[in-house]
């Protein structure tokens, strides 16, 4: 609430009270307190130091392990056998590129996005970044505003701010001049300025932020379960590395070091190695394409989250329209409730059965909505539509206001006139100020259906102060509002109605303006409109009425995160959007939050993701994004994990036997290349449009165990018979032969089975795949290099058979998974 006071004073020129302000810290004191250090020193948002990247790819346990294994391997085998080695090296370099190119992405990104806080020095308003405020500044707020740094409230015009986000008090604070104001709260209603009394990381917010803010790949269910599976992991590879180990120094019949190499050769595809790096290169590419985009990712997780979205709610002003409004009409209201016309160009005609309605009439109503404007510093949309249709009357004086509040739905303010008189009068929302019957509300309603926007002018005789002063308001105009529609709003609700999300459209509007709206831009159910005003308060009678609307006005800030809160009760995964001060709570409760870059510095603090181009079209490409990752991510994880269930298999098959481990490194690092490698590269960066399942660590795994149990089994009965028909010295590389071959078949089938379905640079992959294993078997230096020679037919040709066999069994263990675990 405003008052003018006995501190104000009259400028001669404009006869409006204008308040004694403080002209705030001179350049001098600013640069001493610089130079004492004084300076709202914050860490940098969004990002990570090389140093902590490098750390991040390179000091692993698994990295620890491939490293020692590596280097005894180099000391005891030819290169050749050394050479997962390096393909570790290749591959923690690339993960440390693409990171830091995500890192430089972002940091861009947030400087674009950057809140710059109006700070009072010299007596001027000048915008400077968060990090240049210092101890003693006097920074200027209004609504939507965050608080930066902690401070004293210096100044306050009806000052309410929202501490709710730090505390959990849900009802908005009323500031007078004295009282604290906390950083990370955020100003819902009027405006002012404070005095900063803590900055840096002694801010309360700062030291909140400082953790949660940094660039990070972890929090999520992909990451979790990708840890839960090296976990598991972990736990296989000791007892069973340690008794290869045992029994191959022991079996020692070709040597100490071809027992080493054979040793390591079966502990490093126990190792998913190229898992986490896979990952997080999916991850930092997926930054990197939405950066591109103008998409800015606070919350690394979030890609993946909001492909795991099966329900969006749409905020209308800002996300369906554009934030800008036209003033089409002037309706002003007869006593009986009929109206006279009055386009915004001046044009008047006659209406209703109270007659016509006189010149005077429509100019006293535009003077009013002029002062109006006048009387609030930091008006909202549609309060400056009216001011630029309507100028104001400097004859006007303003002696007490109240700022518009999203849970009020009005503003209003009082007048001292020229002849002495004094007003007041409401801004708002018709069916707010009128009650029920009033006759002009079936106009309203009219106005309503056609998607326009109205409010209504009211004057009043109670006090601003009076938590009752809309009764008995008296209804004098209605001002018609025109929105602009985004014009890729359609195009996208038509997107996530292609992909099984369901919109909501949650406003503080008209619940029937907010559905004709919506009814223009086609999103399906937009006639089910609810009055949220009407939704009972228990979560699950109004989650199951929010299943069945899909449009709904007058709703509250309150309620939007009770909103948000009952569709999560319901097992929903819900994304928020909106770019106003009142989607603050919901956004923040949200699985995913996305705010506009024209928002309020408030709901892009609180938001994962936003959108600083201001497209919705946006939004697609983030989910499509996040389903690429998550979805192949999943493939590609099979494929490791396959690997890992036949490597422990082999070992404890090997160890019970007594016999000679089948592989040397140099095969199985051929093996990998082809049948993990570079495929899961490929599939990694594909495009994937299924949206994301939970259980990740299950659906995984339900296919990798049947998989790499037959790929086990089936490659150690090709070794034993390999055996008995192979004899003589240097009967090994003949043996290991046959068993690689039997392999590596049965794991392109497994990788023809992770690539459907079927495209033709898929099928192109596989066979390149094929074909490149093919020239190791025919070329005699590459057969040399990788010490694979097949000998005679009768084996080569029943390691093929085995490996059909163990086809065929895999096609039918992966069925029964299907329906016995389904996804």
């Amino acid at each position: 609430m405003t008052h003018i006071d006995a501190g104000s004073e009259l400028d001669p020129v404009h006869p409006i009270p204008v308040r004694t302000r403080s002209t705030g810290l001179t350049s001098t004191e600013v640069a001493e307190r610089v130079a004492r250090g004084e300076v709202n020193d914050v860490p940098v948002r969004s990002s990570r130091s090389m140093a902590d990247i490098v750390r991040a790819n390179v000091f692993t346990r698994f990295n620890a392990i491939i490293g020692v294994l590596w280097l005894i391997m180099l000391f005891v085998a030819p290169i050749q056998d050394s050479l997962f080695g390096f393909v570790i090296i290749a591959n923690t370099g690339i993960g440390i590129v693409q990171e830091w190119r995500a890192k430089q992405t972002l940091d861009s990104l947030a400087l674009i996005g950057e809140s710059r806080p109006t700070v009072r020095r010299d007596g001027a308003a000048t915008e400077i970044s968060t990090s240049e405020i210092v101890l003693g500044d006097l920074i200027e707020i209004g609504p939507g505003d965050k608080i930066v740094v902690d401070g004293a409230c210096a100044e306050a015009d009806g000052l309410e701010i929202d501490e709710s986000l730090l505390t959990g008090e849900a009802d908005p604070v009323v500031k007078k001049p004295g009282d604290e104001v906390m950083s990370g709260s955020f100003v819902v209603a009027g405006g002012g300025a404070f005095t900063a009394t803590k900055v840096g990381r002694e801010a309360y917010a700062a030291q909140l932020a400082e953790e949660a803010s940094r660039f990070t790949l972890v929090h999520s269910e992909l990451r979790t379960g990708i840890s839960t599976i090296l976990r598991y992991v972990q736990w296989m590879m000791i007892p069973t590395a340690i008794g290869l180990i045992i029994s191959q120094l022991v079996v020692k019949q070709h040597g100490f070091k071809n027992s080493v190499a054979r040793t390591v050769g079966g502990i490093i595809p126990m190792v998913p190695e190229g898992l986490v790096l896979l990952t997080s290169v999916a991850f930092a590419i997926g930054v990197i394409r939405l950066g591109r985009k103008q998409c800015l990712v606070q919350e690394l997780p979030a890609i993946e989250g909001l492909a795991r979205v099966d329900t969006v709610c749409l905020d209308k002003t800002g996300t369906l329209t554009e934030g800008g409004m036209d003033v089409s009409e002037l309706r002003v209201l007869g006593r009986s409730g009929a109206t006279g016309t009055t386009r915004a160009t001046g044009a008047t005609r006659a209406t209703g059965a109270s007659g016509a309605t006189s010149a005077s009439d429509e100019t006293y109503v535009r003077t009013v909505l002029g002062a109006l404007g006048e009387s609030d510093p930091r008006p909202n949309a549609s309060l400056q539509a009216i001011i630029d249709a309507y100028p104001d009357s400097e004859d006007w004086r303003c002696t007490e206001s109240l700022p518009f509040s999203s849970a009020r739905k009005y503003s209003g303010a009082a007048f001292s006139q020229p002849d002495g008189t004094t007003s007041a009068w409401l801004l708002g929302a018709p069916d707010v100020l009128l009650p029920d019957g009033d006759p002009a509300l079936a106009e309203i309603e009219e106005l309503n259906e056609q998607g326009l926007r109205v409010l209504l002018l009211a004057r009043v005789t109670r006090d601003l102060e009076d938590p009752s002063v809309k009764d008995g308001a008296e209804p004098t105009a209605l001002v018609v509002l025109e929105q602009r529609l985004r014009p890729d709003a359609a195009e996208t609700l038509r997107y996530f109605a292609d992909q099984n999300v369901r919109a909501k459209v949650i406003s503080g509007d008209n619940a029937v303006s907010v559905g004709a709206v919506a009814g223009k831009l086609g999103l399906a159910g937009a006639e089910n409109t609810v009055d949220a005003r009407t939704l009972p308060k228990e979560r699950a009678r109004m989650a199951q009425a929010l299943d069945e609307g899909t449009v709904f006005g007058r709703v509250t800030p309150q309620q939007k995160r009770d909103m948000v809160g009952a569709l999560q009760s319901k097992g929903h995964t819900v994304a928020m959007t909106g770019d106003g001060v009142n989607d603050v709570l919901a956004l923040k409760d949200a699985d995913i939050g996305v705010s506009m870059g024209s928002g309020s510095e408030a709901t892009k603090a609180v938001a994962q993701i936003v959108l600083l181009n201001n497209s919705f079209s946006t939004l697609p490409s983030v989910v499509a994004e996040g389903r690429r990752v998550i979805g192949n991510i999943a493939r590609v994880a099979t494929l490791f994990l396959v690997k890992t269930v036949y490597s422990v298999l082999l070992a404890l098959l090997v160890v019970c036997f007594q016999v000679e481990y089948p592989f040397l490194p140099r095969h199985l690092t051929l093996l990998s290349t082809l049948t993990i490698g570079v495929p899961a590269f490929f599939l990694a960066l594909a495009p994937n449009k299924e949206r994301a399942k939970p259980h990740f660590v299950r659906r995984v795994m339900r296919y990798a165990v049947p998989g790499g149990l037959v790929a086990g089994v089936a490659t150690f009965v090709t070794y034993m018979f390999a055996r008995h028909y192979y004899t003589g010295p240097g009967s090994l590389d003949a043996e290991t032969s046959s068993a690689t071959l039997t392999l590596f078949l049965i794991s392109m089938w497994v990788l023809a089975i992770i690539a459907r379905p079927y495209t033709w640079w898929r099928v192109c992959l596989v066979a390149a795949m094929g074909v490149a294993f093919l020239l190791v078997l025919t070329v005699p230096s590459l057969q040399h290099f990788f010490a694979l020679k097949l000998v005679g037919t009768t084996m080569p040709w029943a390691a093929a058979g085995m490996a059909v066999i163990g086809a065929a069994v895999l096609e039918l263990a992966w069925k029964w998974v299907d329906r016995r675990f389904p996804a």
